[in-house]
């Protein structure tokens, strides 16, 4: 029998982990406990929008906060005047996605340098923050949803039954949901890196000269992968806005696009797991600073990127499997298992 590849083993222990963690957490967990990790999935699944967009496809984007903020603000506008979930959450995920394209095409077949790139997505942000926070009057209303300024928009309907709008998910319900969605999201990003366009993409980010010299279009492939980096985003924007039940033009400031930044960097840029980890750690120590109020937090996260770009410019996550596989190395094990898996797969051909 062949031996499992260490990729292929790392992706089965990620889904075992997973399912595991979906199953025995609300088993165990307080009620407030579930409530901060349903946060910290919506939050995980838009650093890995940035992790995927930055990490993979060499943009560095400070739009992403810009379209988690359209996908909750859309979700929570149509949920408002329709009643139903199904329909406003399929057009918060469309809506940035085609923004994000066209943003995108704009961008990259413009031929703007990664410079611009960032103080374009940065002023996009930061222009739909400052035109939200002035809707304040009476005036600036869709239908039924009063955009309320830096009021936000409260009491926002959560997810439902599609086809039956008395059945609502519960807090414990939206622990599921955002959990399932940000495993998809994470395993849906794993298929795609390993499928052509993934692999594409990555040689792009490698050598973007070469993959044009070689005729494939660089244009189109930043540009798709940002739509996919926009959806991601966005599905994390109507996950946290269904979890809050309310949002405000707070989601699209700097600090909210820092914070993602962060995120990603510590747990390390090149990897999907990294972010994951990064927004969950960084998160909850955001929480306990916060609950102190001895301190600002936003110093204490600055500070942490620091000392991480200096002394761990890789992020933790690549740097502690590279520790690993040091480790395994220097003892032999890993020597003797690979050394197996090869031999077995040679009497495989043989065979």
């Amino acid at each position: 029998m062949r031996g499992l590849s260490l990729n292929t083993a790392g992706l089965l222990a990620a889904a075992i982990i997973s399912v595991l963690a979906l199953v025995v957490i609300p088993q165990v967990a307080p009620f407030y406990i579930l409530l901060q990790i349903t946060l910290y999935f919506s939050f995980a699944i838009l650093a890995l929008s940035l992790a995927f967009i930055w990490g993979f496809g060499g943009v560095f984007s400070f739009g992403q906060a810009a379209f988690f903020g359209l996908g909750g603000y859309t979700y929570a506008i149509l949920s408002i005047n329709m009643g139903s979930s199904t329909v406003p959450l399929i057009v918060a995920i469309v809506l940035p996605t085609v923004f994000a394209l066209l943003l995108g095409y704009l961008m990259f077949y413009g031929r703007l340098s990664s410079v611009y790139l960032a103080v374009i997505t940065l002023v996009v942000t930061l222009i739909f923050h400052k035109f939200l926070g002035h809707t304040a009057g009476f005036e600036y209303r869709i239908g039924n949803a009063h955009l309320g300024g830096y009021n936000g928009i409260p009491a926002i309907p959560p997810i439902n039954v599609p086809g039956d709008v008395t059945k609502f998910a519960f807090p414990e319900d939206m622990f599921y949901i955002a959990g399932v969605a940000l495993v998809i999201v994470y395993f849906g990003l794993r298929w795609l890196l390993s499928s052509h366009f993934g692999r594409t993409l990555i040689g792009i980010r490698e050598n973007e000269e070469r993959a044009e010299l070689l005729g494939y279009d660089v244009r189109l492939y930043k540009m798709i992968a940002f739509g996919i980096a926009g959806a991601i985003a966005a599905l994390g924007g109507v996950m946290f806005t269904n979890w809050n039940s309310f949002i405000d033009p707070h989601v699209f400031d700097l600090g909210m696009s820092a914070q993602i930044i962060i995120w990603v960097v510590v747990g390390g840029l090149s990897t999907l797991i990294g972010p994951i980890i990064g927004a969950f750690a960084l998160g909850i120590l955001a929480l306990e600073l916060g609950t102190q109020q001895t301190i600002d937090v936003n110093l204490i996260l600055g500070a942490i990127l620091i000392i991480v770009v200096l002394f761990v410019p890789e992020g933790f996550v690549p740097t502690i499997k590279r520790m690993c596989i040091w480790l395994a190395e220097s003892r032999g094990w890993l020597r003797s298992r690979l050394d197996s898996s090869d031999l077995e797969e040679k009497q495989g051909r043989d065979g």
